[in-house]
């Protein structure tokens, strides 16, 4: 997403009266823990609730690597999430082959472009689930 660090602590700011609702669709920040660093990184994501849960597609617009949110991950699955106002804790994971398809489809309805970020790249493109901890 072109998002910049001002839009980020925009979000923050406002609680995401500014840049939770962006072209049509809806946006979260996600914070990892830099693999290499041990630093905190955020990232506005496009979101959509399932069950729960809350989903996000390392999509990087179909490039052949992972985005760097999604390798921290990898690295380390404590991420903190925040919605509009709700910071809270999550647990992130990858999608299985037999939740994708849905997941894939819900994402897709709301931002069309995944499709063709897929085709663009050999690579799967991961659907990362959001479960927020307990």
């Amino acid at each position: 997403m072109l998002y910049g660090e001002e839009h980020v602590r925009r979000y923050r700011e406002t609680d995401g009266a500014e840049g939770h609702d962006w072209n049509d669709t809806t946006v979260l920040l996600l914070t990892t823990k830099g693999r290499k660093s041990g630093r905190p990184f955020t990232t506005p994501l496009i979101y959509q609730r399932f069950g729960d849960d809350y989903l996000v597609v390392a999509s990087k617009g179909g490039d052949p690597d992972h985005p760097g949110w999604f390798k921290n991950l990898q690295a380390s699955p404590e991420v903190e999430v925040q919605v509009k106002g709700d910071r809270f804790k999550a647990r992130a994971r990858t999608a299985t082959p037999e939740e994708k398809p849905e997941m894939w489809r819900v994402m897709a309805r709301t931002w069309p472009d995944y499709d063709e970020y897929q085709k663009k790249t050999d690579r799967e493109i991961p659907v990362v689930v959001l479960e927020r901890a307990t």
